[in-house]
């Protein structure tokens, strides 16, 4: 599958992380996220139980993973009780009855994504939970620091269009220093190195390729994970807008090889600052490398140009 057609397929590929709503808990300020970027983190502490209160978002032009409800599905997450360390962490994804929804359709290979980033962009996990069919709950081991960390289920319910809720939830103690990440293009994940090269401009595709390497050789035995050999997340400073996307081919289609370069198609429609993870996996384990780029403001403005502005561990295949 070329560039072009995988940005259509997977939402124009960054497209949708324009300038829209922040939300906290019930809170939502849909102008344009703040246009500097923040020496420190948003830690705001959300209130038990304003997710239950949160006003359905119907419109469809915000962003993906700025809202708790969506077209008529909300994210039944609680914010608090939760300490740190590896914890099970269980939710419901309610439907427009107000019902759990028991039936999805895979994307991706699986029903359900859960991104877990805390706010400063300190840590990452990508996971993916167990459905209790007959309760229609959700349950997964997170490890979770003190601090706030924003939670983002991605989704397909049967019969629907895709989706991805958020909501914010508290994990009490010393958060330590909450400075945001530099850019960097560079990240060391276990014995691996990787290396993005290209450059977002606003408004204009632009490629990125991510190089892994280790002991500076070049690394060809990467195994497909999520029907690809890499999969990334792309989140705003700022609002913390959200989308993961594929990156150009796939495993088996004759073209695309296993390494060691992982080429992804994007568009930002506003300059800012972006934080990045990709997943990859080499012998039977997943790699989660960060990146952080600014994106240079194009020669055309782009709709939904706002401005909105404000590190990599291994995991065992999920």
């Amino acid at each position: 599958m070329n560039t072009a057609t995988r940005l259509g397929s997977y939402g124009a590929a960054l497209v949708v992380l324009a300038g829209g709503g922040y939300l906290l808990g019930g809170q939502v300020d849909a102008g344009p996220a703040a246009a500097q970027h923040s020496t420190h983190s948003s830690m705001s502490t959300p209130k038990e139980g304003d997710q239950m209160n949160m006003t359905d978002n119907t419109n469809s032009s915000l962003p993906q993973g700025l809202a708790v409800a969506r077209g008529g599905y909300r994210l039944s997450l609680p914010a608090t009780g939760y300490k740190a360390g590896t914890q099970t962490v269980s939710f419901q994804i309610l439907g427009p009855d107000g019902k759990p929804v028991t039936t999805y359709r895979a994307a991706h290979e699986k029903d359900l994504h859960l991104i877990a980033v805390r706010r400063d962009f300190s840590g990452f996990q990508h996971v993916h939970p167990r459905l209790d069919a007959a309760t229609g709950t959700w349950s997964v081991p997170l490890d979770l620091t003190s601090g706030t960390w924003r939670v983002y289920a991605d989704f397909v319910p049967a019969g629907g269009s895709d989706l991805v809720l958020a909501s914010d939830v508290l994990v009490p103690g010393d958060p330590g220093d909450p400075s945001l990440p530099d850019p960097q293009r560079t990240a060391t994940v276990g014995k691996y190195t990787v290396t993005v090269t290209g450059s977002l401009v606003s408004g204009k595709h632009s490629m990125l390729d991510f190089k892994v390497t280790q002991d500076g050789k070049p690394v060809t035995t990467l195994q497909p994970y999520l029907g690809a050999y890499g999969h990334l997340v792309a989140l705003r400073e700022g609002d913390q807008a959200y989308l993961h996307v594929h990156p150009d081919g796939e495993p088996g289609d004759g073209t695309t090889a296993p390494g060691p370069q992982i080429g992804f198609g994007a568009e930002v429609p506003s300059p800012g600052r972006y934080h990045l993870f990709l997943d990859f996996k080499v012998d039977g384990r997943v790699y989660s490398a960060p990146f952080t780029l600014d994106a240079a403001r194009g020669t055309t403005a782009s709709t939904g140009d706002t401005g909105g502005q404000q590190t990599g561990s291994g995991h065992d295949n999920h």
